[in-house]
């Protein structure tokens, strides 16, 4: 008995020792762990303060900004351009009203903004009317204030659509009163439709009028807010798109890269948007 006893006690230093390097392991492990959630924490915060401040990045899904933008773009939007208000914010937090650090938007611009009537989806338009102005569309052919915007024709613009079938859109250069140039597409002047003859908008203080480049498909301030965009509050422009970053044809997603080849558009990788 007394010779079992002393064997375990001689024994105890030795557990003891083990149990110590046991619980600097576990310390070591779960200061490993925190640090990795530490690192976790500051990247999403870094990334959510860049997103919300910095750029915010975006992609096209529509046509509606044809051919200047295109399905598949990858874009950057800069969020700083304007200013911010709530809807800079991820959810749209109201934790504060109006805009801060504002900086006027621009007849021209291209800008993302939350859609009036439903601020969770994003709209990309380019800006033609500002607060105050008299805007109209007379048989296809924008006005602004009383004056017909300068177009000039260019050779038509011919693709292969979706569906393998060939078409063809009437090309324009608009130049805005303010002199910046951009091209428009058109499917041609019809009576029937009632984009290409409008009332006349005028456009409410705090509030924009935004139109799409492909005007012959395209759900912009033409239309009003219940089925189109309406007036555009100045609340709800997220900022102005900068650059197009990447761009595939083939609708492949950004982390599916087994498709992005040989389908990508590397004429307009890193091109800025007009």
């Amino acid at each position: 008995m007394s010779n079992n006893i002393k064997d375990q006690v001689n024994a105890s230093p030795e557990t003891k020792d083990q149990a110590k390097g046991q619980a600097k392991d576990q310390a070591k492990d779960q200061e490993s762990w925190l640090d990795f959630a530490k690192t976790i924490f500051y990247a999403i915060l870094i990334a959510v303060f860049f997103r919300s401040f910095v750029y915010q990045p975006f992609t096209i899904p529509s046509e509606s900004m044809l051919k200047n933008l295109m399905i598949g773009d990858y874009l950057l939007v800069s969020k700083f351009s304007y200013g911010f208000s709530r809807h800079s914010l991820p959810f749209s937090l109201p934790l504060f009203s109006g805009r801060i650090f504002e900086s006027p938007v621009e007849r021209g611009d291209v800008a993302v903004f939350r859609l009036p009537r439903d601020p969770g989806t994003y709209y990309i338009k380019r800006i033609v009317g500002l607060p105050g102005d008299r805007i109209q569309m007379k048989k296809g052919v924008l006005y602004i204030n009383g004056e017909a915007v300068r177009r000039e024709r260019l050779e038509d613009y011919v693709r292969i659509n979706e569906h393998g079938r060939r078409e063809s859109f009437e090309q324009y250069r608009e130049t805005l009163p303010n002199g910046k140039s951009y091209i428009v597409l058109d499917k041609g002047y019809s009576p029937f439709n009632h984009a290409d003859d409008t009332q006349v908008f005028r456009v409410p203080e705090g509030h924009y009028f935004a139109m799409g480049d492909n005007r012959d498909n395209s759900r912009d301030s033409r239309l009003p807010k219940d089925v189109g965009v309406g007036y555009v509050p100045y609340e709800n422009i997220i900022g102005r798109a900068e650059w197009i970053t990447l761009s595939f044809d083939n609708k492949a997603r950004l982390w599916e890269f087994w498709k992005w080849f040989p389908e990508e558009r590397r004429e307009r990788f890193f091109t800025t948007i007009h």
